[in-house]
C-alpha cells in the first residue's frame, strides 16, 4: 500500500491560506503570498527534496487550476526538475464540480473521496498532497494520510483559514526526524501518523520514577 504525504506551509498561528501569491485565493484574504518574503535557500531545498520519489499528485480543485496554468510552461526553466516531475506523474483532482482537466495525466476523483484515496494508495507508492487546504482537512478528518511535512513560518497573521480548522480529530503523530530551522526562521517538521488517540495525565501527580 502506498503512502499519502501532505506538504503544508503554515504561519506560527497555523494559517495555511494562500501562501503562494496575492491571487491564490479569491475570497478577499488580505495576506495572500505571505510565504514569499520568508522563503530562503534552505527551506526551498527542503521542499524540493520532499518531492523526491513522488509518483502521483493528489490536489484540490483550486490548487490544481493554479498548477495547471503554471507548470506545463516551466520545463527548461529555473524550476525544470519539479516541472518535469509534475508534468509527468498522474494528477488526481478532488472537486465537487466538473473541473477542466486539460493538464496531461489528470483525472477527477469520484464523490466518495475516502474510497478514491484508498484506491490511489493501491496504485501508487508515494502520493503527494500539495497545498489544497480543503482537501487536506478532509484527509485529516478521515486519517487518510501517512506523512505530514509542515513548514512553520515565523509570522502571525491573526486571520485566515487554519490548517486544522474543520478537519481536526483526535490524532497521534510521531516526529520522524529532528526539526530543522532555515536562516529566515522557517521550521520544517516531519511527522508520521501514529495509532491510537491522544492520552491524558495529571501533571500534579508524584513522579513515579523518583
Amino acid at each position: 500500500m502506498g503512502l499519502i504525504h501532505i506538504e503544508m506551509f503554515a504561519t506560527l498561528d497555523l494559517v495555511g491560506q494562500a501562501p503562494g501569491g496575492p491571487d491564490e485565493d479569491p475570497l478577499g484574504f488580505p495576506f495572500g503570498g505571505w510565504q514569499a518574503p520568508l522563503l530562503d535557500e534552505v527551506a526551498g531545498a527542503q521542499v524540493g527534496a520532499a518531492y523526491e520519489g513522488t509518483d502521483a499528485l493528489l490536489l484540490g480543485r483550486r490548487t490544481y487550476d493554479i498548477f495547471a496554468a503554471y507548470w506545463p510552461h516551466q520545463e527548461g526553466g529555473q524550476d525544470d526538475e519539479i516541472a518535469t516531475l509534475f508534468n509527468s506523474v498522474p494528477k488526481y483532482v478532488a472537486s465537487r464540480g466538473r473541473p477542466d482537466l486539460s493538464w496531461a495525466g489528470s483525472s477527477h476523483l469520484g464523490r466518495d473521496l475516502a474510497a478514491a484515496v484508498r484506491e490511489i494508495r493501491d496504485r501508487h507508492e508515494n502520493i503527494k498532497v500539495v497545498g489544497s487546504l480543503n482537501l487536506v482537512q478532509s484527509l485529516l478528518r478521515e486519517k487518510l494520510f501517512d506523512r505530514l511535512d509542515l513548514w512553520v513560518h515565523p509570522i502571525v497573521l491573526g486571520v485566515g483559514k487554519k490548517v486544522f480548522d474543520g478537519g481536526a480529530v483526535p490524532t497521534n503523530v510521531t516526529l520522524l526526524e529532528p526539526p530543522v530551522a532555515s536562516p529566515n526562521g522557517i521550521v520544517h517538521l516531519r511527522y508520521g501518523l501514529a495509532g491510537g488517540t491522544p492520552g491524558t495525565g495529571d501533571m500534579s501527580a508524584p513522579d513515579r520514577g523518583a
